[in-house]
């Protein structure tokens, strides 16, 4: 690694119910102690991150550590892009999940901070796509995850109704939207096809494999190929669906007749209106219009 890259470590303080901005203070002194030029900037509301990132990148940072969850990643990356895409330089994103999951860092290890330090240190990288999902009010960027239909709008009801309760709060939102089980049609074309309007449960759009921490969303995925993995999830009762939900710890949901899987570097969606997205593990409320990959734009350090 040289030793001319200076780190910007953007800290989410209050992943992992406040345990994250404990821990760090550690994990700080040990990247230092291998070497590291790490300076460091803390959150204190959602979206800070992305602003951070931004006024860093015009400033000239190009390595950057995502030290929260998945949503501190999210944010870097939407601080960096667009501008990172007509950079001469690729930015470099590491991670440091401290008292939190980190799905995307899952398909390359399961050893969480301990994995993600040694390779910020051992100067490993690798080359990664990231996708960019433009919609009707704006453009986003992400890494790990896009869905939408009955996954997100677990989310959203968690957040909405459930959240003070904690993971009881995400149980009742399930509970609560499969009994409003119902397929929804989410228009889409992929690479240029007819566009497809039967009902969906939902609709995946991975850039990575996991999920949720432990979710084998998408088995075929890679962050790398070019491609998005995208899973949909056709017409299927309460039952069906509570049968086939514990299979996508191990990715044998993809085996249910009535899930389909493809790829795609390119889709154009006709949706009518603004729907929930669950974005690498945050909701958002947008109406999608276009999806593209960009290939190999971003560098990790995994």
């Amino acid at each position: 690694m040289s030793t001319s890259e200076s780190f910007l470590a953007i800290v989410n303080p209050a992943a992992g119910g406040g345990r994250c901005g404990k821990r760090f203070p550690e994990a700080l002194a040990q990247l230092k102690a291998a070497g590291l030029d790490v300076d460091v900037a803390m959150t204190s509301r959602a979206g800070e991150g992305t602003e951070i990132a931004r006024k860093a990148w015009a400033e000239g940072r190009r390595h950057f550590i995502a030290v929260g969850g998945d949503g501190t990643s999210y944010e870097i990356v939407n601080g960096v892009f667009p501008a990172a895409t007509s950079a001469a330089e690729r930015p470099t994103l590491g991670f440091l999940p401290l008292g939190t999951g980190n799905s995307f860092l899952r398909d390359f290890t399961t050893e969480g901070a301990a994995y993600s330090m040694k390779a910020l240190a051992d100067g490993t990288r690798r080359d990664c796509d990231v996708v960019k999902l433009t919609c009707r009010e704006g453009t986003i960027y992400y890494i790990n995850i896009l869905s939408y239909g009955f996954t997100a709008d677990v989310g959203a009801l968690t957040n909405r109704r459930f959240k003070p309760l904690g993971e009881a709060g995400y149980v009742m939102a399930v509970i609560t939207r499969t009994a409003m089980l119902k397929p929804k049609s989410f228009p889409m074309s992929v690479e240029g096809g007819v566009m497809e309007r039967e009902p969906r449960l939902f609709v995946s759009l991975n850039n990575s494999r996991y999920t949720g921490g432990k979710m084998l969303m998408a088995p075929h995925a890679s962050v790398s190929d070019g491609k998005v993995a995208i899973v949909e999830v056709g017409k299927m009762g309460r039952i069906g669906l509570l049968r086939t939900f514990p299979k996508i710890f191990d990715g044998k949901h993809v085996e249910s007749p009535s899930v389909h899987t493809s790829e795609a570097t390119r889709i154009v969606f006709d949706i009518d209106s603004p729907i929930d997205l669950m974005v690498d593990g945050e909701i958002i409320t947008m109406q999608p219009e276009r999806l593209d990959v960009l290939n190999g734009v971003l560098r990790v350090c995994v």
